[in-house]
């Protein structure tokens, strides 16, 4: 088997046994695609045959940008790292490869960095401005920022919610998310979400609905169809522009502000890993580090000669 027939089979089996999202597989096909025109440049035609001096040396060119490619930050090159990690463990595991030149090609410890959370006042005038488009389409995307920001859901798993998903019961209200390899996690959710919803599933997606042909995602486009990513990207865009924040806001921001309020409300680190559908607690730990002006404050309330 060639090596772009060994990719192909790989980048399969991740998609349809590991259930990978299309936004990571296009990740992975990236990375591996580069590292396979890495091999094909230094005359290696057999993934069987790669050394871990030339993976390790594919790592120092991502770094450099020494393969013709552009130079990678170190959380870029982990990721790329990773990939080649599985693929070559893929290669052993389905007996293609005797020993795998990667096992001891370890992703570099790069410095963390905290999350960029927005505050509660903006995260408020973002709702407003989101409630501000015009019609229907202020009830959606009220409903949208809502449910990010109640919820910590990842964009992927707030576009990709049916009607069936929520359940809008004032004793248990929750909502049904699908992560990634599509594990799912039932999240409470709050009254201003609930609200939000109840208005749009009333008044707002009924009309959006009679766009289309009948779909069951909760949150619509123009045409009745589901809303994509880059569509509620701008939505989040336009709201932003409109409330005059000046931070950069994506949906992982507000991921991100759900989690670090959560934290700063005193709420348990274990059960945030499992409001975000996080793997490990360490990935949710990096909520916690302290800021500098977290250490300020404290320092200028605290100590008797800090004023």
């Amino acid at each position: 088997m060639t090596p772009p027939e060994a990719l192909a089979e790989y980048l399969a089996h991740l998609g349809v046994e590991r259930g990978l999202s299309e936004h990571t597989l296009a990740a992975y096909r990236r990375d591996l695609e580069r590292y396979l025109a890495f091999l094909t440049g230094r005359g290696i035609t057999d993934l069987a045959a790669v050394s871990e001096a030339e993976v390790a040396s594919y790592v120092e060119a991502l770094r450099a940008g020494s393969d013709g490619g552009s130079a990678l930050s170190p959380s870029s090159t982990n990721r790329a790292v990773v990939a080649v990690r599985g693929w070559h463990r893929f290669e052993v595991r389905e007996g293609r490869a005797a020993n795998d030149p990667a096992a001891a090609v370890r992703p570099a410890g790069g410095v963390k960095r905290l999350p960029k959370a927005i505050s509660v006042d903006d995260v408020e005038r973002l709702l407003d401005g989101a409630s501000a488009a015009d019609g229907v389409l202020g009830l959606r995307d009220r409903a949208l920022v809502e449910v990010l920001y109640g919820t910590g859901a990842r964009i992927s798993e707030a576009i990709g919610l049916t009607v069936d998903d929520v359940e809008l019961d004032r004793q248990a209200p929750s909502i049904h998310l699908f992560g990634k390899g599509r594990k799912e996690r039932v999240v409470p959710v709050g009254s201003y979400a609930i609200d939000a919803l109840e208005a749009y599933l009333v008044r707002g997606r009924p009309v959006l609905a009679g766009n289309g042909r009948g779909n069951a995602a909760l949150f619509l486009n123009q045409r009745g169809n589901p809303l994509s990513r880059q569509s509620a990207w701008a939505v989040l865009q336009d709201a932003a522009a409109r409330a005059k924040i000046g931070t950069h806001i994506s949906p992982h921001t507000l991921r991100h502000s759900y989690a670090t309020h959560l934290l700063a409300g005193g709420a348990d680190v274990r059960v945030v890993q499992e409001l975000l559908g996080h793997a490990s607690v360490t990935t949710t730990q990096i909520y916690t580090l302290v800021t500098p002006d977290t250490l300020r404050e404290v320092y200028a309330a605290s100590h008797p000669r800090a004023l």
